[in-house]
């Protein structure tokens, strides 16, 4: 018999959280988050996202054993300021039962339908900085700290329980080898000097911070046309500059700014943590963060994270800027692989952008929508 229980205590949403570690103990492409850090994330009281937000945390049980758990989310500014009427499901994790499936996914219909909402999609967070989707294809590469890994069978219970895909998402990597400079150099210098704009680069994190409210406008704006993008709130961007800005390193943030000082294109890179996050099983102390400190400083393997033009700047080959700013920076650094995190499949401007690397599209992943 399977039975579900809502998760709302510290203890209760730590074992919501170490659930998977279980369930992929021994997979060696899943990578764990920080506990204490997932523990924030889902604390009302500091993650500004419950501003215009709910969640609900489920745990399935069998035999007394936790078997799958699920986030019954709510967007209210997606449902009020967009008219989508839809309830997101996330964190996502489940044992190969399709029954288990089903009835986590009960308690996400019943806040769908409490809500007089219409439909159900996931798996996705509260916001489109949150991880996204189910993967497809991939599952014998490594995850990163910015989405969620998952077995085969996750896709076919959705298939069976009469979902259909959705959003698609791709995952590209390619050498750094790939990156020939005479492909943008020349444009570089074209472009700076039509349009009078300059490049950005940082050497520290204090240089950074006065831009970062500008570089989320700017965000806001370059992905407003997305089907699924729903605006950060200006309480969320100071939630974010404090909790990510200054853990990136400064010298692989850049932007591009205008005559009269506007930011015109931004781009965050970052290492990656996968394998430190691996080796400290979810734990900062006593040497998880020396791991990720010496993945922040060592690591040859980069990852593209944000890049946004300004949609009147965009098609008028911008990043060829930001592209020629990156290609100074890894050869000084050593850097061997680049990683995309994932872009929607019909994206076509943004894998436009990179098509002259020798992109190969290493990973897939979707959300599942069913109408209630």
């Amino acid at each position: 018999m399977i039975t579900i229980q809502e998760a709302k205590t510290k203890k209760e949403l730590t074992e919501f959280i170490k659930f998977p570690f279980k369930l992929y103990k021994d997979n060696k492409y899943w990578v764990p988050p920080i506990i204490v850090d997932e523990l924030e994330t889902f604390d009302k009281t500091k993650n500004p996202a419950f501003e215009n937000a709910e969640a609900y945390f489920y745990l399935a049980y069998k035999n007394n054993e936790i078997v799958g758990r699920i986030t019954a989310i709510i967007n209210w500014s997606e449902v009020k300021d967009q008219q989508k009427k839809k309830v997101r499901f996330g964190w996502f994790d489940v044992i190969d039962d399709v029954e288990v499936t089903k009835a986590l996914l009960e308690k996400v219909y019943e806040l769908g339908r409490k809500n007089n909402l219409e439909h159900v999609e996931g798996p996705m967070g509260f916001s489109n900085l949150d991880k996204v989707g189910i993967l497809t294809e991939g599952f014998n590469e490594i995850g990163t700290m910015i989405t969620w890994y998952n077995l085969p069978y996750y896709a076919s219970h959705f298939e069976q329980l009469g979902y259909q895909k959705e959003k698609e998402y791709i995952e590209s990597k390619f050498p750094f080898s790939n990156v020939k400079p005479e492909l943008f150099e020349k444009a570089n210098e074209l472009v700076k000097r039509r349009y009078q704009l300059r490049p950005l680069n940082f050497k520290t994190t204090k240089e950074v911070m006065p831009h970062v409210d500008k570089m989320f406008d700017l965000f806001n704006e370059s992905y407003a046309s997305l089907s699924s993008f729903v605006a950060i709130s200006d309480v969320q961007k100071e939630y974010f500059k404090k909790k990510y800005i200054s853990f990136i390193n400064p010298e692989f943030i850049k932007f591009v700014e205008d005559k009269d000082h506007n930011i015109v294109a931004f781009s965050i890179v970052m290492p990656s943590f996968s394998e430190a996050l691996q080796k400290s099983k979810g734990k900062l102390f006593p040497f998880g963060f020396l791991h990720l400190l010496k993945a922040k400083n060592k690591s040859k393997d980069m990852i593209f994270y944000l890049i946004g033009v300004h949609p009147e700047y965009q098609n008028k080959a911008v990043t060829a800027i930001i592209f020629n700013e990156y290609y100074h920076t890894f050869k000084e650094k050593g850097v061997v692989n680049c990683f995309r995190t994932p872009e929607l499949a019909d994206n076509l401007a943004v894998q436009n952008l990179w098509k002259h690397f020798g992109p190969e599209v290493h990973k897939r992943r979707c959300t599942f929508l069913k109408q209630l």
